[in-house]
């Protein structure tokens, strides 16, 4: 990983990022983080948050934060807000994700049973696709070696399992964050991720961030991501988490 002020801040017009600890520090969205995300888009930086998070919290993220969309749930979905309304794009049906939610509890319930200390996310009654299991967020942190066996159950289940920096989030089907980011750009905005690679910034922290750090040319750790080893984003700031993202928000607009 190369330090940030080696990235090239000139072409750069889109700027996604993951939200728990890459955005939030603690748990918490402080002053400095979200002053960031205003800075970056008055400057007419385009800014999508990409994240495991859960529907309910994406709706009030597209309607009041200084966004213009955001992908949810690994890519279940995105959101935007424009003239007054909110847009919802699922890539799968109504039909589908109640029938799938239903699956989830029962492979959920197995989990508990199998996994001692580990819980259902306090935020998964907001959730519309994925399984989240928390395993440090709301509980004490649990061995790597149980955050594996969360992992392998959902697997075992037929689930799609990442590692978050709180959750291991399971759904069924193959897309995750940069599927769907591909298809938030082409749909909503008309753009070929891949053609407009270079001027894009993707910051993140965890394993669910493994494709975008390794599809973009300009993938950003914050300092934090040194606690997943293997991780490789092409760059990384000095500063963890919120002032992390701060950092880079500074460094793209060339504003220590």
């Amino acid at each position: 990983m190369k330090p940030l002020r080696r990235l090239d801040a000139r072409p750069v017009a889109f700027v996604l990022l993951d939200i728990d600890d890459t955005l939030t520090t603690h748990g918490r969205l402080q002053a400095q983080a979200y002053a960031a995300l205003e800075r970056l888009r008055t400057a007419g930086k385009l800014v999508v948050p990409i994240t495991g998070r859960p529907a309910g919290w994406c709706d009030h993220i597209a309607r009041m934060w200084p966004v213009d969309a955001v992908v949810g749930e690994n890519g279940a979905f995105y959101f935007w807000f424009a003239d007054g309304k909110l847009g919802k794009r699922f890539i799968d049906d109504p039909p589908t994700r109640a029938r799938r939610r239903a699956e989830l509890e029962e492979i959920s319930k197995a989990i508990l049973r199998q996994v001692p200390g580990a819980a259902v996310a306090s935020d998964q009654p907001y959730r519309e696709t994925d399984l989240a299991i928390d395993y440090c967020e709301d509980v004490p942190p649990l061995p790597v070696e149980s955050v594996e066996r969360i992992a392998a159950l959902m697997r075992q289940a037929g689930l799609t399992a990442k590692v978050s920096s709180i959750h291991v989030n399971g759904w069924f089907g193959n897309y995750d964050k940069l599927a769907t980011a591909r298809q938030l750009f082409a749909e909503r905005f008309g753009l070929d991720l891949e053609a407009v690679n270079r001027q894009v910034v993707y910051a993140g922290d965890s394993p669910n961030d493994a494709p975008m750090f390794d599809f973009f040319h300009n993938s950003v750790g914050v300092a934090n991501v040194r606690r997943f080893p293997g991780l490789e984003p092409k760059y990384v700031t000095t500063a963890e988490a919120g002032a992390g993202f701060a950092e880079l928000a500074a460094h793209l607009l060339g504003k220590p």
